[in-house]
C-alpha cells in the first residue's frame, strides 16, 4: 500500500539519487563521462583528500592542546583516518563497480561531509576518533574510484599520464592546505578549519552530479548487477601470475603510504622543534616538497607511456633510497627546504604509477575492486607511518627514524623486480593478466 499523498513508495525517493537503474534511463539519461570531466571529477576528489589529512597535520597541535591530547592519541588520529579508508575503500570499490563509478563517488562525498564537520563539534579524544574514522570511509574511495574512472574515459595508450594527473590531485590538495592552514588556523581555531575542509566536498559533489558513467564502464557491467564482493575478491588472485602482481602491488602501496605519511605529518613539527621553524616556514617547506612531488608524479606519467613503466619505477625508488638517506644527513634548514624538493619528487612521484598499473592487471569487472583493496590496505599499513617514526624518533632520534625509513623501499626495488607484470597499456578488454 503506497500511503494518501505519496506516490510511490519511500524507498523509492533516496534509492535512484543514489544507485539509478533501470527507472531512470527512461527519462533523460545523463550523458557518459568524457575524458574532460572524468578528470575533474577524479582530480578534485583526490585534492579532497590530500587537503583533508595535511590540514589536520598541521592542526595536531592545536587539536592536542585544546583536548588535552597526548602524543600517541594525536598521531592515532591520522592513524584511525587511514583505517577508516581502508575499511571504505573496499566496500565503495565493490560498490563502484557494481553500481558505477560517479554515483559511488557521489555518496562517499557524502558520508566524508557529514562527518568532517561533526569534527568541528568534537568535545573530546573519543567522539573526534570516531567522527575521523568515519571520514575516513569516505575519503577511501576517491583514489581508487577516480582511478578506475580515468582508465576507462582515457585511451590506453595515454594511461599512464592521466593517472598520474590524479595523483597530481593530491598535492594540489596538499599545497593548498599549506597556504590555508598557517593562514587562518589562528583565526579560526581547528574547529573552523574542519568546516573549510568541506569546501573542496561540495565542490566535488556539485562537478559530479550532473555526470555519467564512462563508456567502457557501461559496455562490460549492467548496474546493480554482476559478481559479488567474494568473487570480485577472487580475480585478485585467480592464479599464480595474478597473485604475485597483487602482492607486488600491496608491498608498493603501503611502502608508499609509510613514508609519505611518516615524513610529510612529522616533519613540520621536526623542523619546527629543532631548527626553529615557524608555522608559516613549516607550510613554505611543505609546499616546496610538494612542488617536487607534484614535478615527481607528472614526469613519471611522461616517462611510463614512453618507456617501460617498471624500469621507471626502479629509477625512482632507488633515488628513493638515496635521498632519504642524504637528507637525515642535513643540518642547515635551507639547504633541508629545497632538498626536500628533490627527496619529494622521488618518494611520492611513483604515485603516478599505481592507477594504470593497477587499471592495467584487472578487468573492468573488478577494477575498483583491485584499487580500492590494494590501495587502501597499503594505506593503512602508512598509517602506522607517523606512529614508528614518532617511537623512533622519541627512543632515538629523527635522524636515526628518518634513515631507517630509506630502508623500506628496498622492498619495493625487490617487488618490481620479481613480482610486477611488465605489460602496460592494454585496452580494457585485454588487460587482466591470464
Amino acid at each position: 500500500m503506497i500511503p494518501p499523498g505519496m506516490s510511490r513508495p519511500p524507498n523509492l525517493y533516496w534509492r535512484p539519487l543514489l544507485f539509478p537503474g533501470k527507472t531512470m534511463r527512461a527519462s533523460s539519461p545523463k550523458k557518459q563521462a568524457t575524458p574532460g570531466k572524468a578528470m575533474l571529477a577524479a582530480v578534485s576528489g583526490y585534492a579532497m583528500d590530500g587537503f583533508d589529512l595535511l590540514i589536520l597535520g598541521f592542526m595536531l597541535p592545536a587539536i592536542s592542546a585544546s583536548l588535552l591530547l597526548d602524543p600517541s592519541q594525536a598521531g592515532s588520529l591520522v592513524t584511525w583516518t587511514l583505517i577508516g579508508a581502508v575499511i571504505g575503500g573496499i566496500i565503495f570499490g565493490h560498490l563502484s563497480d557494481r553500481y558505477g563509478r560517479i554515483r559511488i563517488l557521489t555518496v562517499t562525498i557524502l558520508i566524508f561531509s557529514v562527518f568532517t564537520g561533526l569534527c568541528a563539534l568534537a568535545q573530546g579524544y573519543w567522539d573526534l576518533l570516531a567522527y575521523r574514522t568515519l571520514a575516513g570511509v569516505g575519503l577511501g574511495g576517491e583514489f581508487g574510484i577516480g582511478m578506475a574512472l580515468i582508465a576507462e574515459a582515457w585511451p590506453a595508450e595515454k594511461r599512464n599520464r592521466a593517472s598520474a594527473w590524479v595523483g597530481m590531485g593530491w598535492q594540489l590538495g596538499v599545497l593548498l592546505a599549506a597556504f590555508i592552514t598557517p593562514a587562518l588556523l589562528g583565526i579560526i581555531g581547528w574547529r573552523g578549519m574542519f568546516l573549510v575542509g568541506l569546501a573542496p566536498a561540495i565542490l566535488s559533489f556539485f562537478i559530479r552530479r550532473s555526470m555519467g558513467e564512462p563508456e567502457a564502464f557501461s559496455r562490460h557491467v549492467e548496474p546493480g548487477q554482476g559478481l559479488s564482493f567474494g568473487a570480485r575478491l577472487k580475480l585478485l588472485f585467480k592464479d599464480r601470475a595474478t597473485t604475485k602482481a597483487s602482492i607486488g602491488i600491496l608491498i608498493l602501496c603501503s611502502v608508499q603510504n609509510f613514508g609519505y605519511y611518516g615524513l610529510m605529518i612529522w616533519m613540520p613539527s621536526y623542523l619546527s622543534s629543532n631548527f626553529g621553524f615557524s608555522l608559516t616556514k613549516s607550510g613554505l617547506w611543505t609546499a616546496v616538497t610538494v612542488v617536487g612531488m607534484t614535478f615527481g608524479i607528472w614526469l613519471f606519467g611522461l616517462l611510463a607511456d614512453r618507456f617501460a613503466r617498471w624500469k621507471i619505477f626502479l629509477i625512482y625508488q632507488f633515488g628513493a633510497v638515496a635521498m632519504v638517506i642524504i637528507y637525515a644527513q642535513l643540518r642547515d634548514p635551507t639547504v633541508m627546504l629545497f632538498t626536500g624538493a628533490i627527496m619529494g619528487m622521488f618518494v611520492n612521484g611513483m604515485i603516478g604509477g599505481y592507477g594504470a598499473l593497477i587499471s592495467d592487471t584487472y578487468p573492468v569487472k573488478a577494477r575498483a575492486t583491485a584499487q580500492n583493496v590494494l590501495f587502501n590496505l597499503g594505506r593503512g599499513v602508512g598509517g602506522f607511518g607517523p606512529l614508528v617514526i614518532g617511537l623512533l624518533a622519541g627512543h632515538f632520534s629523527f635522524t636515526a627514524a628518518i634513515t631507517l625509513l630509506a630502508l623500506i623501499y628496498l622492498l619495493d626495488i625487490a617487488a618490481t623486480l620479481f613480482l610486477l607484470p611488465r605489460k602496460q597499456g592494454q585496452e580494457d578488454a585485454l588487460g587482466a593478466i591470464g
